[in-house]
Protein backbone atom coordinates (compact mmCIF):
# COMPACT_ATOMS: atom_id res chain seq x y z
CA UNK A 1 0.00 0.00 0.00
CA UNK A 2 1.26 3.49 -0.83
CA UNK A 3 2.55 5.76 1.92
CA UNK A 4 -0.52 7.97 1.46
CA UNK A 5 -3.14 5.21 1.63
CA UNK A 6 -2.99 3.67 5.07
CA UNK A 7 -3.89 0.41 6.73
CA UNK A 8 -5.05 0.66 10.31
CA UNK A 9 -1.74 -0.86 11.48
CA UNK A 10 0.21 1.73 9.48
CA UNK A 11 -1.87 4.49 11.03
CA UNK A 12 -1.18 3.08 14.50
CA UNK A 13 2.55 3.17 13.77
CA UNK A 14 2.41 6.77 12.57
CA UNK A 15 0.42 7.83 15.60
CA UNK A 16 2.88 6.09 17.92
CA UNK A 17 5.82 7.85 16.23
CA UNK A 18 4.12 11.26 16.37
CA UNK A 19 3.84 11.51 12.57
CA UNK A 20 0.03 11.72 12.88
CA UNK A 21 -1.78 13.55 15.67
CA UNK A 22 -5.11 14.39 13.99
CA UNK A 23 -7.69 12.35 12.07
CA UNK A 24 -10.34 14.05 9.95
CA UNK A 25 -13.58 12.10 10.28
CA UNK A 26 -15.71 13.00 7.25
CA UNK A 27 -19.03 12.10 5.66
CA UNK A 28 -20.44 13.52 2.42
CA UNK A 29 -23.59 15.63 2.67
CA UNK A 30 -26.38 16.18 0.13
CA UNK A 31 -24.40 18.94 -1.55
CA UNK A 32 -21.38 16.66 -2.03
CA UNK A 33 -19.33 18.41 0.68
CA UNK A 34 -17.16 16.76 3.31
CA UNK A 35 -18.65 17.36 6.76
CA UNK A 36 -17.51 16.01 10.10
CA UNK A 37 -14.93 16.70 12.75
CA UNK A 38 -11.24 16.53 13.55
CA UNK A 39 -10.48 14.07 16.33
CA UNK A 40 -7.32 13.47 18.32
CA UNK A 41 -5.44 10.54 16.80
CA UNK A 42 -5.23 8.54 20.05
CA UNK A 43 -8.96 9.00 20.62
CA UNK A 44 -9.62 7.77 17.09
CA UNK A 45 -7.80 4.51 17.88
CA UNK A 46 -9.22 3.93 21.34
CA UNK A 47 -12.82 5.06 20.84
CA UNK A 48 -13.80 5.65 17.21
CA UNK A 49 -12.32 2.49 15.64
CA UNK A 50 -13.90 0.02 18.09
CA UNK A 51 -17.09 2.06 18.22
CA UNK A 52 -17.97 4.97 15.96
CA UNK A 53 -18.65 8.68 16.20
CA UNK A 54 -21.81 10.73 15.93
CA UNK A 55 -22.98 13.82 14.12
CA UNK A 56 -26.22 15.77 14.10
CA UNK A 57 -28.75 14.30 11.69
CA UNK A 58 -29.31 17.75 10.26
CA UNK A 59 -26.19 17.20 8.13
CA UNK A 60 -28.55 15.42 5.73
CA UNK A 61 -31.39 17.91 6.14
CA UNK A 62 -29.99 21.40 5.53
CA UNK A 63 -29.55 23.68 2.54
CA UNK A 64 -26.22 24.94 1.21
CA UNK A 65 -26.19 27.71 3.87
CA UNK A 66 -26.64 25.10 6.66
CA UNK A 67 -30.15 26.37 7.41
CA UNK A 68 -32.40 23.82 9.06
CA UNK A 69 -35.22 22.90 6.69
CA UNK A 70 -38.60 21.43 7.60
CA UNK A 71 -40.03 18.51 5.68
CA UNK A 72 -37.27 15.89 5.88
CA UNK A 73 -38.08 12.49 7.38
CA UNK A 74 -34.50 11.74 8.40
CA UNK A 75 -34.10 14.74 10.72
CA UNK A 76 -36.36 17.53 11.93
CA UNK A 77 -37.42 19.72 14.85
CA UNK A 78 -40.19 17.23 15.60
CA UNK A 79 -37.58 14.46 15.87
CA UNK A 80 -35.34 16.66 18.01
CA UNK A 81 -32.52 16.76 15.45
CA UNK A 82 -30.99 13.68 17.04
CA UNK A 83 -27.60 12.26 16.10
CA UNK A 84 -26.75 9.81 13.37
CA UNK A 85 -23.73 7.52 13.48
CA UNK A 86 -20.58 8.24 11.45
CA UNK A 87 -19.14 4.78 10.85
CA UNK A 88 -15.58 5.01 9.49
CA UNK A 89 -14.78 2.98 6.38
CA UNK A 90 -11.22 2.01 7.24
CA UNK A 91 -10.54 1.25 3.59
CA UNK A 92 -10.55 5.00 2.97
CA UNK A 93 -7.76 5.87 5.43
CA UNK A 94 -5.28 8.26 3.84
CA UNK A 95 -2.82 11.01 4.66
CA UNK A 96 -3.77 14.66 4.10
CA UNK A 97 -0.39 16.13 3.17
CA UNK A 98 -1.52 19.75 2.89
CA UNK A 99 -2.25 19.71 6.65
CA UNK A 100 0.53 18.76 9.08
CA UNK A 101 0.35 15.38 10.86
CA UNK A 102 -3.16 14.74 9.57
CA UNK A 103 -4.93 11.64 8.28
CA UNK A 104 -8.50 11.27 7.03
CA UNK A 105 -11.14 8.58 7.01
CA UNK A 106 -14.48 8.75 5.19
CA UNK A 107 -17.62 7.47 6.83
CA UNK A 108 -20.88 5.77 6.06
CA UNK A 109 -23.89 7.25 7.83
CA UNK A 110 -25.99 4.79 9.83
CA UNK A 111 -28.74 4.72 12.41
CA UNK A 112 -27.86 3.70 15.96
CA UNK A 113 -28.95 0.11 15.24
CA UNK A 114 -26.39 -0.08 12.44
CA UNK A 115 -28.90 0.19 9.60
CA UNK A 116 -27.66 2.44 6.77
CA UNK A 117 -29.29 5.83 6.32
CA UNK A 118 -30.83 5.31 2.90
CA UNK A 119 -30.70 8.97 1.83
CA UNK A 120 -26.98 9.38 2.60
CA UNK A 121 -25.26 9.94 -0.78
CA UNK A 122 -22.68 7.21 -0.16
CA UNK A 123 -25.49 4.77 0.66
CA UNK A 124 -27.49 5.79 -2.42
CA UNK A 125 -24.49 4.79 -4.53
CA UNK A 126 -23.79 1.62 -2.53
CA UNK A 127 -27.35 0.43 -3.18
CA UNK A 128 -26.96 0.79 -6.93
CA UNK A 129 -23.53 -0.87 -6.91
CA UNK A 130 -25.06 -3.79 -4.98
CA UNK A 131 -27.74 -4.11 -7.66
CA UNK A 132 -25.04 -4.08 -10.31
CA UNK A 133 -23.07 -6.76 -8.44
CA UNK A 134 -26.19 -8.92 -8.57
CA UNK A 135 -25.59 -9.12 -12.31
CA UNK A 136 -21.92 -9.97 -11.74
CA UNK A 137 -20.75 -6.51 -12.82
CA UNK A 138 -18.74 -3.72 -11.22
CA UNK A 139 -18.67 -0.05 -12.20
CA UNK A 140 -15.50 1.91 -12.89
CA UNK A 141 -15.78 5.67 -13.07
CA UNK A 142 -13.77 8.81 -13.70
CA UNK A 143 -14.88 12.38 -12.97
CA UNK A 144 -13.41 15.42 -14.74
CA UNK A 145 -13.82 18.53 -12.59
CA UNK A 146 -13.18 22.04 -13.86
CA UNK A 147 -12.69 25.13 -11.70
CA UNK A 148 -12.03 28.86 -12.11
CA UNK A 149 -9.23 30.34 -10.00
CA UNK A 150 -8.95 33.96 -8.84
CA UNK A 151 -6.17 36.11 -7.39
CA UNK A 152 -8.51 37.14 -4.57
CA UNK A 153 -8.76 35.29 -1.27
CA UNK A 154 -12.04 33.67 -0.27
CA UNK A 155 -12.49 36.36 2.39
CA UNK A 156 -11.91 39.15 -0.14
CA UNK A 157 -14.36 37.52 -2.54
CA UNK A 158 -16.99 37.34 0.20
CA UNK A 159 -16.44 40.96 1.25
CA UNK A 160 -16.80 42.07 -2.39
CA UNK A 161 -20.01 40.06 -2.76
CA UNK A 162 -18.12 38.11 -5.45
CA UNK A 163 -17.95 41.17 -7.75
CA UNK A 164 -14.86 42.39 -9.57
CA UNK A 165 -12.71 39.34 -8.88
CA UNK A 166 -9.48 38.91 -10.84
CA UNK A 167 -9.13 35.57 -12.64
CA UNK A 168 -5.64 34.08 -12.73
CA UNK A 169 -5.70 34.27 -16.55
CA UNK A 170 -7.10 37.11 -18.61
CA UNK A 171 -7.89 35.08 -21.74
CA UNK A 172 -8.75 31.59 -23.01
CA UNK A 173 -5.86 29.25 -22.05
CA UNK A 174 -7.39 25.99 -23.29
CA UNK A 175 -4.44 23.57 -23.68
CA UNK A 176 -2.01 26.52 -23.41
CA UNK A 177 1.30 25.63 -21.78
CA UNK A 178 2.11 29.34 -21.43
CA UNK A 179 -1.26 30.10 -19.85
CA UNK A 180 -1.08 27.27 -17.33
CA UNK A 181 2.46 28.28 -16.34
CA UNK A 182 0.99 31.46 -14.83
CA UNK A 183 -0.69 29.34 -12.16
CA UNK A 184 1.60 26.30 -12.17
CA UNK A 185 2.75 26.80 -8.55
CA UNK A 186 -0.85 26.34 -7.38
CA UNK A 187 -1.62 23.56 -9.85
CA UNK A 188 1.55 21.74 -8.81
CA UNK A 189 0.69 22.03 -5.11
CA UNK A 190 -2.77 20.61 -5.77
CA UNK A 191 -1.47 17.79 -7.98
CA UNK A 192 1.23 16.78 -5.51
CA UNK A 193 -1.12 17.14 -2.56
CA UNK A 194 -3.66 14.85 -4.19
CA UNK A 195 -0.97 12.31 -5.10
CA UNK A 196 0.06 12.39 -1.46
CA UNK A 197 -3.55 11.67 -0.50
CA UNK A 198 -3.59 8.56 -2.67
CA UNK A 199 -5.17 9.88 -5.87
CA UNK A 200 -3.53 8.99 -9.19
CA UNK A 201 -2.96 12.27 -11.02
CA UNK A 202 -3.06 12.22 -14.83
CA UNK A 203 -2.68 15.81 -15.98
CA UNK A 204 -3.56 19.47 -15.65
CA UNK A 205 -4.69 21.71 -18.50
CA UNK A 206 -6.16 25.10 -19.15
CA UNK A 207 -9.78 25.57 -20.16
CA UNK A 208 -11.82 28.18 -22.03
CA UNK A 209 -13.06 30.65 -19.44
CA UNK A 210 -10.43 33.09 -18.11
CA UNK A 211 -8.83 31.46 -15.06
CA UNK A 212 -10.42 28.09 -15.79
CA UNK A 213 -8.43 24.87 -15.35
CA UNK A 214 -8.88 21.14 -15.01
CA UNK A 215 -6.84 18.56 -13.10
CA UNK A 216 -7.61 15.00 -14.20
CA UNK A 217 -7.26 11.80 -12.19
CA UNK A 218 -7.20 8.15 -13.26
CA UNK A 219 -10.46 6.24 -13.22
CA UNK A 220 -11.10 3.59 -10.58
CA UNK A 221 -13.83 1.59 -8.82
CA UNK A 222 -16.91 3.80 -8.67
CA UNK A 223 -17.15 4.22 -4.90
CA UNK A 224 -13.42 4.97 -4.56
CA UNK A 225 -13.62 7.49 -7.41
CA UNK A 226 -16.44 9.35 -5.64
CA UNK A 227 -14.53 9.30 -2.36
CA UNK A 228 -11.48 10.73 -4.13
CA UNK A 229 -13.61 13.35 -5.89
CA UNK A 230 -14.88 14.64 -2.53
CA UNK A 231 -11.35 14.74 -1.10
CA UNK A 232 -10.02 16.56 -4.16
CA UNK A 233 -12.76 19.17 -4.22
CA UNK A 234 -12.27 20.02 -0.54
CA UNK A 235 -8.48 19.80 -0.73
CA UNK A 236 -8.17 22.03 -3.79
CA UNK A 237 -10.10 24.78 -1.99
CA UNK A 238 -8.01 24.36 1.15
CA UNK A 239 -4.73 24.52 -0.78
CA UNK A 240 -5.94 27.57 -2.73
CA UNK A 241 -6.83 29.31 0.54
CA UNK A 242 -3.38 28.51 1.95
CA UNK A 243 -1.87 30.18 -1.14
CA UNK A 244 -3.99 33.32 -0.71
CA UNK A 245 -6.16 32.71 -3.77
CA UNK A 246 -9.60 31.18 -4.36
CA UNK A 247 -11.26 28.87 -6.81
CA UNK A 248 -14.84 27.90 -7.58
CA UNK A 249 -16.42 24.73 -8.89
CA UNK A 250 -19.85 26.32 -9.32
CA UNK A 251 -21.51 25.19 -12.54
CA UNK A 252 -21.86 28.64 -14.09
CA UNK A 253 -19.83 31.47 -12.59
CA UNK A 254 -20.51 33.95 -15.41
CA UNK A 255 -21.96 34.14 -18.90
CA UNK A 256 -18.99 32.34 -20.45
CA UNK A 257 -18.21 28.64 -20.32
CA UNK A 258 -19.32 26.91 -17.12
CA UNK A 259 -17.46 24.40 -14.99
CA UNK A 260 -18.29 20.89 -16.14
CA UNK A 261 -17.81 17.54 -14.44
CA UNK A 262 -17.97 14.94 -17.18
CA UNK A 263 -18.48 11.45 -15.72
CA UNK A 264 -17.03 8.40 -17.49
CA UNK A 265 -18.42 4.94 -16.71
CA UNK A 266 -17.50 1.41 -17.75
CA UNK A 267 -18.26 -2.09 -16.45
CA UNK A 268 -16.21 -5.17 -15.64
CA UNK A 269 -17.32 -8.63 -14.61
CA UNK A 270 -16.25 -10.63 -11.57
CA UNK A 271 -13.07 -11.73 -13.34
CA UNK A 272 -12.11 -8.15 -14.23
CA UNK A 273 -12.97 -8.57 -17.91
CA UNK A 274 -14.64 -5.61 -19.68
CA UNK A 275 -18.38 -5.97 -20.22
CA UNK A 276 -19.26 -3.19 -22.66
CA UNK A 277 -17.10 -4.23 -25.63
CA UNK A 278 -18.42 -6.86 -28.04
CA UNK A 279 -19.00 -7.92 -31.62
CA UNK A 280 -22.07 -5.78 -32.27
CA UNK A 281 -22.36 -2.51 -34.16
CA UNK A 282 -19.80 0.09 -32.99
CA UNK A 283 -17.95 -2.71 -31.17
CA UNK A 284 -20.67 -2.84 -28.52
CA UNK A 285 -21.83 -5.83 -26.51
CA UNK A 286 -25.59 -6.32 -25.97
CA UNK A 287 -25.03 -5.12 -22.40
CA UNK A 288 -23.54 -1.88 -23.68
CA UNK A 289 -26.45 -1.34 -26.06
CA UNK A 290 -29.04 -1.82 -23.32
CA UNK A 291 -27.04 0.11 -20.73
CA UNK A 292 -26.65 3.09 -23.05
CA UNK A 293 -30.32 2.90 -24.03
CA UNK A 294 -31.16 3.14 -20.34
CA UNK A 295 -29.12 6.33 -20.07
CA UNK A 296 -31.18 7.91 -22.83
CA UNK A 297 -34.45 6.70 -21.34
CA UNK A 298 -33.76 7.96 -17.81
CA UNK A 299 -31.62 11.07 -18.30
CA UNK A 300 -34.46 13.57 -18.02
CA UNK A 301 -35.98 11.73 -15.05
CA UNK A 302 -32.65 11.55 -13.21
CA UNK A 303 -31.38 15.03 -14.12
CA UNK A 304 -31.92 16.24 -10.55
CA UNK A 305 -29.13 13.90 -9.40
CA UNK A 306 -26.82 15.20 -12.15
CA UNK A 307 -27.67 18.92 -11.85
CA UNK A 308 -28.91 19.66 -8.32
CA UNK A 309 -28.94 23.47 -8.14
CA UNK A 310 -30.64 26.43 -9.81
CA UNK A 311 -27.27 27.52 -11.16
CA UNK A 312 -26.63 24.07 -12.69
CA UNK A 313 -29.09 24.72 -15.50
CA UNK A 314 -27.40 27.93 -16.64
CA UNK A 315 -24.72 25.74 -18.31
CA UNK A 316 -27.05 24.27 -20.91
CA UNK A 317 -26.53 26.77 -23.72
CA UNK A 318 -26.24 25.84 -27.38
CA UNK A 319 -22.68 25.89 -28.65
CA UNK A 320 -21.22 26.01 -25.13
CA UNK A 321 -19.88 22.41 -24.95
CA UNK A 322 -22.54 21.79 -22.28
CA UNK A 323 -25.23 19.50 -23.71
CA UNK A 324 -28.82 20.36 -24.52
CA UNK A 325 -29.77 17.25 -26.56
CA UNK A 326 -30.42 13.82 -25.04
CA UNK A 327 -28.62 11.81 -27.69
CA UNK A 328 -25.52 9.65 -27.97
CA UNK A 329 -22.67 9.89 -30.42
CA UNK A 330 -19.20 8.51 -31.02
CA UNK A 331 -16.72 11.10 -29.75
CA UNK A 332 -19.37 13.78 -30.32
CA UNK A 333 -19.16 16.59 -27.77
CA UNK A 334 -22.50 18.06 -28.84
CA UNK A 335 -24.39 15.07 -27.37
CA UNK A 336 -25.28 14.51 -23.72
CA UNK A 337 -23.75 11.03 -23.99
CA UNK A 338 -20.40 10.66 -25.72
CA UNK A 339 -19.01 7.18 -26.36
CA UNK A 340 -15.22 6.94 -26.39
CA UNK A 341 -12.56 4.24 -26.38
CA UNK A 342 -12.36 0.86 -28.06
CA UNK A 343 -12.26 -2.70 -26.81
CA UNK A 344 -11.27 -2.81 -23.12
CA UNK A 345 -11.30 1.01 -22.90
CA UNK A 346 -14.85 1.37 -24.29
CA UNK A 347 -16.96 3.58 -22.07
CA UNK A 348 -19.50 6.38 -22.18
CA UNK A 349 -19.20 9.92 -20.88
CA UNK A 350 -22.19 11.76 -19.44
CA UNK A 351 -21.62 15.47 -20.14
CA UNK A 352 -24.61 16.80 -18.16
CA UNK A 353 -23.07 17.27 -14.67
CA UNK A 354 -21.36 20.51 -13.69
CA UNK A 355 -18.70 21.16 -11.09
CA UNK A 356 -21.41 21.46 -8.41
CA UNK A 357 -22.49 17.83 -8.78
CA UNK A 358 -22.58 15.35 -5.92
CA UNK A 359 -20.51 12.51 -7.44
CA UNK A 360 -22.17 9.73 -5.45
CA UNK A 361 -25.63 10.72 -6.65
CA UNK A 362 -24.49 11.22 -10.23
CA UNK A 363 -22.77 7.83 -10.51
CA UNK A 364 -25.74 6.19 -8.76
CA UNK A 365 -28.00 7.76 -11.41
CA UNK A 366 -25.84 6.42 -14.24
CA UNK A 367 -25.80 2.90 -12.79
CA UNK A 368 -29.54 2.94 -12.11
CA UNK A 369 -30.28 4.20 -15.63
CA UNK A 370 -28.09 1.51 -17.15
CA UNK A 371 -29.76 -1.24 -15.15
CA UNK A 372 -33.15 0.12 -16.22
CA UNK A 373 -32.08 -0.45 -19.81
CA UNK A 374 -30.49 -3.85 -19.21
CA UNK A 375 -33.33 -5.31 -17.17
CA UNK A 376 -35.86 -4.24 -19.81
CA UNK A 377 -33.58 -5.01 -22.77
CA UNK A 378 -34.21 -1.56 -24.20
CA UNK A 379 -33.10 -1.17 -27.83
CA UNK A 380 -30.47 1.45 -28.56
CA UNK A 381 -31.44 4.22 -30.93
CA UNK A 382 -29.17 5.09 -33.82
CA UNK A 383 -26.00 7.03 -33.19
CA UNK A 384 -26.36 10.77 -33.69
CA UNK A 385 -23.87 12.35 -36.06
CA UNK A 386 -23.45 16.06 -36.64
CA UNK A 387 -24.49 18.97 -34.44
CA UNK A 388 -26.88 17.74 -31.76
CA UNK A 389 -27.57 21.31 -30.65
CA UNK A 390 -29.51 21.73 -33.89
CA UNK A 391 -31.30 18.38 -33.66
CA UNK A 392 -34.85 17.49 -32.72
CA UNK A 393 -33.65 15.13 -30.00
CA UNK A 394 -35.33 15.35 -26.57
CA UNK A 395 -33.79 18.08 -24.45
CA UNK A 396 -32.01 18.12 -21.12
CA UNK A 397 -34.38 19.72 -18.57
CA UNK A 398 -34.05 23.49 -18.85
CA UNK A 399 -34.64 24.38 -15.19
CA UNK A 400 -34.34 22.87 -11.74
CA UNK A 401 -38.14 22.98 -11.44
CA UNK A 402 -38.48 20.79 -14.54
CA UNK A 403 -35.93 18.35 -13.11
CA UNK A 404 -37.62 18.12 -9.71
CA UNK A 405 -41.02 17.54 -11.31
CA UNK A 406 -39.60 14.79 -13.53
CA UNK A 407 -37.80 13.08 -10.64
CA UNK A 408 -40.86 13.18 -8.37
CA UNK A 409 -43.16 11.52 -10.89
CA UNK A 410 -40.60 9.09 -12.29
CA UNK A 411 -41.46 5.40 -12.03
CA UNK A 412 -37.83 4.41 -12.82
CA UNK A 413 -36.59 6.67 -10.01
CA UNK A 414 -39.00 5.18 -7.47
CA UNK A 415 -38.11 1.64 -8.56
CA UNK A 416 -34.35 2.21 -8.48
CA UNK A 417 -33.86 4.50 -5.48
CA UNK A 418 -36.98 4.00 -3.35
CA UNK A 419 -39.69 6.47 -2.44
CA UNK A 420 -37.74 7.72 0.59
CA UNK A 421 -34.78 8.82 -1.53
CA UNK A 422 -37.04 10.37 -4.18
CA UNK A 423 -38.95 12.37 -1.55
CA UNK A 424 -35.73 13.47 0.17
CA UNK A 425 -33.95 14.82 -2.89
CA UNK A 426 -37.08 16.26 -4.50
CA UNK A 427 -37.60 18.17 -1.24
CA UNK A 428 -34.00 19.38 -1.42
CA UNK A 429 -34.64 20.62 -4.94
CA UNK A 430 -37.82 22.43 -3.94
CA UNK A 431 -35.98 24.01 -1.00
CA UNK A 432 -33.36 25.34 -3.42
CA UNK A 433 -36.12 26.68 -5.70
CA UNK A 434 -37.85 28.42 -2.79
CA UNK A 435 -34.60 30.08 -1.70
CA UNK A 436 -33.94 31.32 -5.22
CA UNK A 437 -37.52 32.53 -5.56
CA UNK A 438 -37.03 34.79 -2.54
CA UNK A 439 -33.74 36.23 -3.78
CA UNK A 440 -33.42 39.58 -5.57
CA UNK A 441 -30.57 39.35 -8.07
CA UNK A 442 -28.11 41.91 -9.41
CA UNK A 443 -29.69 41.40 -12.84
CA UNK A 444 -33.05 42.55 -11.49
CA UNK A 445 -31.54 45.61 -9.83
CA UNK A 446 -29.66 46.63 -12.96
CA UNK A 447 -32.78 46.35 -15.10
CA UNK A 448 -35.26 47.79 -12.67
CA UNK A 449 -33.66 50.29 -10.30
CA UNK A 450 -34.09 53.30 -12.61
CA UNK A 451 -35.68 52.11 -15.82
CA UNK A 452 -38.76 50.33 -14.51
Amino acid sequence: MSSSRLTLDELRGRIASGAVDTVVLAMTDMQGRLQGKRVAADFFLTDVVPGAAEGCGYLLAVDVDMNTVDGYAVSSWDAGYSDLVLAPDLGTLRMVPWHPATAMVQCDVTHHDGAPVSVSPRQVLRRQLDRLAGHGWHAYAGTELEFIAFRDTYEQAWDRDYHGLTPVNQYNVDYSILGTSRIEPLLRRIRNGMAGAGLTVESAKGECNPGQHEIAFKYGPALATCDDHAVYKTGAKEIAAQDGVSLTFMAKYDEREGNSCHVHLSLRDDTGAPVMAGDGPHGFSPVMEHFLAGQLACLADFALLLAPNVNSYKRYVEGSFAPTAIAWGRDNRTCALRVVGHGPSLRFENRVPGGDVNPYLAVAALVAAGLHGVERELPLQAEFTGNAYASRAPRVPATLRDAVDAFERSAPAAAAFGEDVVRHYAHAGRTELAAFGRAVTDWERRRGFERL
